[in-house]
């Protein structure tokens, strides 16, 4: 048999050194808690501002410990704007569009990633081009679209511009170039596997942990997104972004900020609501292709 060349105690004394190393000291614990502490803040402040007064907000330095009026304040954002119809409008536009996109960004980076075609090179350059044009150039044609198709103040008119994206595209074909192998693909091609089911039972779960982080930049990027939904809809039909323009109304000195960081307070909980159901999911994915066995 064997024998190992370091004796056993040596050994017992490197593998209790290799644990050490694995352990985060003071230090580590400390910048961590001053990034999570920075990090929190704003948001820790809104709260304070949503239960504040206007006047106690207003004040000079401004308050650092929460007040008394949240629901005040909240009662009021929600009659100065439709707050229930614009959380249930943000959710299905957030959601259409990140589900769109998703699945399109997944199908197209797949053909950019293994399917051989002519002009593939020359398509891709194209694609990443225009995330180069500002979106501020297409409001013009895109608002004469909507309005040749009357559809003015509906939902469609901010989902079906967003249903893919070119970030979204260029992302899935990275992640699928250096994660799905050419041997699974064809592996399924000559156990008689058509596109559509390599597609599904192939490809997709390959691509579920970067579907899951572009999934959830697309469903914030699409709920936080204010300039488009402000020029198509109206306070009648709006999200949340469009809704919290008509809050805290005012001109100058008369403009409530507790009834406007209430509103924000408001639009941003059910984000952190997602977060904190799908965070490790979301953590998981980014990680996903991190470390290679």
């Amino acid at each position: 048999m064997a024998t190992s060349v370091f004796p056993a105690a040596r050994r017992r004394r490197f593998r209790a050194g290799a644990g050490d190393q694995d352990k985060a000291g003071p230090v580590t614990y400390l910048v961590l808690v001053l990034a999570a502490a920075v990090s929190l803040f704003p948001l820790y402040w809104t709260f304070v501002a949503a239960s504040s007064t206007g006047e106690r907000v207003a004040q000079s330095p401004p308050p650092l410990l929460p007040g008394g009026s949240l629901w005040t304040n909240v009662s009021t954002a929600w009659d100065q704007a439709d707050m229930g119809t614009a959380l249930l409008n943000s959710t299905v536009v957030a959601g259409c569009v990140a589900l769109s996109t998703v699945l399109f960004s997944t199908l197209a980076g797949f053909a950019f990633a293994k399917l051989a075609f002519r002009g593939r090179g020359a398509l891709l350059a194209v694609v990443v081009a225009t995330m180069t044009i500002p979106p501020q150039l297409s409001v013009i044609p895109l608002y004469r679209i909507i309005t040749g198709l009357d559809w003015g103040n509906h939902l469609q008119a901010v989902i079906l511009p967003s249903l893919v994206a070119a970030f979204g595209v260029f992302f899935m074909r990275q992640f699928l170039t250096e994660a799905l192998p050419f041997e699974l693909i064809e592996a399924a091609r000559v156990d008689g596997a058509h596109s559509l089911r390599i597609i599904w039972h192939v490809v997709f779960p390959v691509a579920r942990p970067a579907m899951a982080v572009l999934g959830m930049l697309v469903f914030v990027q699409s709920w936080n997104d204010f300039f488009w939904p402000f020029v198509v809809l109206t306070q009648q039909n709006p999200t949340v972004q469009v809704a919290l323009s008509a809050i805290g109304g005012g001109s100058g000195h008369d403009i409530n900020q507790a009834v406007i960081m209430t509103g924000a307070l408001i639009g941003t909980l059910p984000l952190l609501l997602i977060f904190a159901l799908l965070g490790k999911y979301i953590v998981g994915g980014i990680t996903a292709g991190a470390v290679k066995s």
